[in-house]
C-alpha cells in the first residue's frame, strides 16, 4: 500500500477534521482535548485517509487546531458553537456540502499560510 505525503489541502483537511473534534468535545463535555488527544485522533485519520505526514507537521497542525477551536468558540455564544461543531462533523462526510464549513475550511488554509504551514 501506497502512502500519499501530506500536500495542502490534506493539511487543511486534517486541521479541519482536528478542529471539528475538539469544539465537539469541548461543547459535549464542557473541557478542551489536549494536544495528546488530537495527535492520536491525527493518526487515526491520517491511517483512514492513507496519508503520512512528518511527526513535528502533525504536532504543529494539533496545536493549530486548539488556537482555532478555542478562537471559535470565545467568538461565539454557546448555541452559535454547537451549531458550527455540528456542521464542521457534518461535512466531515463527503456528501455533506455546507457554505459554513467550506468558509472554515477556506480559513484553515489561511491559518496554514499564516503559520507557515502550507508547504
Amino acid at each position: 500500500m501506497t502512502h500519499v505525503d501530506l500536500n495542502f489541502d490534506n493539511r487543511k483537511a486534517l486541521l479541519f477534521a482536528l478542529t471539528s473534534e475538539r469544539l465537539s468535545v469541548y461543547y459535549e463535555h464542557d473541557v478542551w482535548p489536549d494536544d495528546n488527544r488530537a495527535l492520536d485522533t491525527a493518526k487515526v485519520w491520517l491511517m483512514r485517509q492513507d496519508l503520512v505526514g512528518p511527526p513535528r507537521l502533525i504536532r504543529e497542525l494539533a496545536q493549530l487546531s486548539g488556537q482555532f477551536a478555542k478562537t471559535l468558540a470565545d467568538s461565539l455564544s454557546r448555541e452559535a458553537g454547537l451549531y458550527m461543531a455540528h456542521e464542521m462533523n457534518q461535512s466531515l462526510d463527503p456528501n455533506h456540502a455546507s457554505p459554513v464549513a467550506m468558509d472554515l475550511l477556506d480559513e484553515c488554509g489561511r491559518l496554514l499560510r499564516e503559520a507557515s504551514l502550507a508547504d
